[in-house]
């Protein structure tokens, strides 16, 4: 006997592909739009001043400049200032990942008394800006004598943030008890588990904290601002801000100088955007 097709089932199928075909064009041409931004910086650094905001945009130099690079790491030193930045964002990296990994699996993994109102405390401090934490905070690291140091830069690092704190209790209360009460049968510590057993099984959560932290100290351009005074000391951010002079922009120049300093973050996405999505699903969905 000869079996037809269903037609209902056909027509949501097509009318599924039709809604997937557009929806795709969608993203394709809002991720050709956030594009817009980056290919003109891309295309400034590689032009003579004249043509800079020339109407309508060339968006093909001609001639391309290439020596817009090397003149704009030679205006500044910015061996030095992208030295610094990696030695700043390193440390904060490892401080925040280390901070927020220790009190998430302490609120996540431990039984005490008191703990979810810890962690609704914690939590509660997303609320309040950190333009209104600014000042005292300033002022404390100045009675210190740490203003004009990398200090003021890296510690905070080390105690916990309240979003990663967050996304690790998360993650955390998303494994199975029984690996903590086997590694205890075998005679493990608390810091042993913590170590050895479900560090190692976080690197979602793990990669998503140290991509945000890295974005956030990489890209800081406020903090540095305000304690860093000796030019010696200047990140990546305030070489950038010395390119605007009293009366006039080397756009070009700037745009160039800014490129070099995406390249990092730009490596560091494609190598860890497999842990960065993980993170995201697994610290959404779970827990």
């Amino acid at each position: 006997m000869r079996a037809y097709p269903n037609n209902g089932t056909a027509s949501v199928r097509r009318s599924r592909r039709i809604t997937n075909s557009l929806l795709y064009a969608l993203l394709t041409a809002g991720g050709f739009i956030i594009l817009i931004p980056f290919v003109w910086m891309i295309s400034t650094s590689l032009k003579i001043p004249s043509q800079v905001f020339a109407w309508p945009i060339e968006w093909i130099p001609r001639p391309v400049r290439f020596s817009n690079y090397i003149e704009a790491m030679s205006m500044r030193p910015f061996g030095r200032y992208y030295a610094n930045t990696f030695l700043i964002t390193a440390l904060a990296v490892v401080g925040q990942v280390l901070s927020s990994s220790i009190v998430g699996y302490s609120l996540a993994r431990l039984r005490w008394r008191g703990s979810q109102v810890v962690f609704a405390l914690i939590l509660s401090t997303l609320m309040l800006p950190e333009i209104v934490r600014m000042i005292p905070t300033f002022v404390i690291f100045s009675k210190i004598g740490w203003v004009d140091t990398f200090i003021p830069l890296i510690l905070p690092h080390f105690f916990a943030g309240a979003f990663n704190v967050f996304l690790f209790r998360q993650f955390f209360r998303s494994l199975p008890k029984d690996l903590d009460e086997a590694a205890t049968v075998d005679g493990a510590t608390l810091f042993g588990i913590y170590w050895r057993i479900i560090m190692p099984l976080s690197k979602p959560v793990i990669g998503i904290v140290a991509i945000n932290t890295f974005r956030y100290s990489w890209n800081d351009f406020l903090h540095p601002l305000i304690y860093l005074n000796d030019t010696k000391l200047w990140t990546i951010t305030l070489g950038l801000r010395a390119f605007q002079q009293e009366f006039n922009i080397d756009w070009n120049l700037l745009m160039a100088a800014s490129a070099t300093a995406m390249i990092p973050i730009i490596v560091l996405f494609v190598i860890a955007q497999k842990y960065f999505i993980q993170g995201i699903v697994f610290t959404g969905v779970k827990g």
